[in-house]
């Protein structure tokens, strides 16, 4: 089941943006009563609105789940370990097979290679068996009316709302996870409407009970984010020990023939297209495992904005399509929670903007790390350690 906020969340908040004024907070009666008003507003018939949000509640577990993301805490290797076994591999590859017919149709499609639907598939809901249990309609109306941020989940209910009137929706009865996706890949009740897809053919979308109406509605809206057909996404490579550390990390990319010039290598396999833009990841800095990422990588940060689980999706990706264990090198020990949070309060004090004090490594820190070792003349490879800190 996912544990952040993924795809159909950042997806919304980019799309609805004209909704920054949208109220939040106060009591709870009154907000439902001003959701209701202004699903009227919307020419949605009275009636229609006052059963969808009859059974609209209040649910504190939504929000105890929200604040509780520590697993994004964990470093790369050991975080992909937990989340990759040769279960889940099996059980993969099983799939696959199963789906054979399904996973063909969306290659040809939608140009989605079969890994990258897997991965999601197994991470998201462990193949469909674990979908999540949260009343959905009350996890939406809980987080838009909790003020973190109400602009990327009220728009959701909405969503939802439409998908009632079109038969595709049960506000007492739907469930999933505790952000408001719902079905075997999780999707929001918005991207639902946009991306949806009759995959088996019975006339619905059924994205909880249906392997091919969830799998080709995923390839649907990869797609819709920009994925490029029969390209790359990540590879393991081999980095010569002179590289300049500086030139690494997402947002540094430079073409495969250039990195190539400067002794990068794939591991297990050549270096994709010589044109294609890519960058160096090092998600345990310069003596742990390392990654070429070509442009489709950039996509899975529209359905998640964890790195490390963003990397970790795109990795098995590759272990599912036959790529082999990566090496995991000897990275330097990284820094606790609390230290982390010790680290980006003195980023902050130096100006560095690392996107709030939580004792995770995120794009924003990272940036920021990788500057200050720059700075203080430090191999600049982006991983914090107990040097940097203490050099702060």
């Amino acid at each position: 089941m996912r544990h952040c906020i993924g795809i159909a969340a950042v997806f919304a908040f980019v799309a609805t943006a004209a909704a920054a004024g949208a109220s939040c907070g106060g009591p709870f009666a009154a907000f439902v009563g001003e959701l209701k008003a202004e699903a009227v507003a919307r020419d949605n018939p009275a009636d229609a609105v006052d059963a969808f949000f009859r059974s609209a509640r209040q649910d504190p577990k939504v929000l105890r789940a929200d604040r509780a993301q520590g697993v994004f805490q964990k470093p790369f290797v050991e975080f992909s370990r937990r989340l990759i076994s040769q279960s889940r591999i099996e059980r993969g590859r099983a799939n696959a097979r199963k789906y054979d017919a399904v996973f063909d149709r969306i290659e040809s499609e939608y140009g989605v290679s079969r890994g990258v639907l897997l991965a999601f598939w197994a991470f998201e809901t462990d193949f469909g068996a674990v979908q999540g249990d949260f009343n959905t309609l009350g996890a939406l109306v809980t987080l838009a009316h909790d003020c973190r941020r109400p602009n990327l989940f009220r728009p959701q209910i909405f969503a939802a709302l439409e998908l009632y009137r079109r038969g595709g929706f049960d506000p007492a009865r739907t469930t999933g996870a505790w952000a408001g996706e719902i079905g075997q890949v999780q999707m929001l009740p918005r991207d639902i409407l946009e991306n949806g897809v009759d995959g088996d053919g019975d006339g619905r979308v059924d994205l909880k009970s249906s392997a091919p109406d969830a799998l080709m509605s995923g390839a649907n809206m990869l797609r819709a984010l920009g994925w490029r057909a029969g390209e790359p996404w990540l590879q393991e490579v081999r980095l010569p020990a002179g590289l300049d550390w500086s030139l690494t990390g997402p947002a540094q990319t430079r073409t495969v023939a250039e990195w190539a010039a400067m002794g990068v290598s794939g591991r297990n396999e050549p270096l994709a297209n010589g044109s294609l833009p890519a960058a160096i990841l090092l998600p345990q800095g310069r003596h742990g495992p390392a990654f070429i990422a070509y442009p489709n990588f950039g996509v899975y940060f529209d359905w998640n904005q964890s790195f490390v689980y963003v990397l970790t999706a795109a990795y098995f990706a590759t272990r599912l399509e036959g790529a082999p264990v990566y090496d995991a090198g000897n990275p330097d020990p990284g820094l606790s929670g609390e230290e982390m949070k010790r680290l980006q309060t003195r980023l902050m004090a130096l100006g560095h903007d690392v996107g709030g004090i939580d004792g995770i490594l995120g794009a924003k820190t990272r940036d920021a790390v990788q500057a200050e070792q720059a700075r203080l003349g430090l191999p600049a490879d982006a991983w914090p350690t107990r040097e940097l800190l203490n050099r702060l």
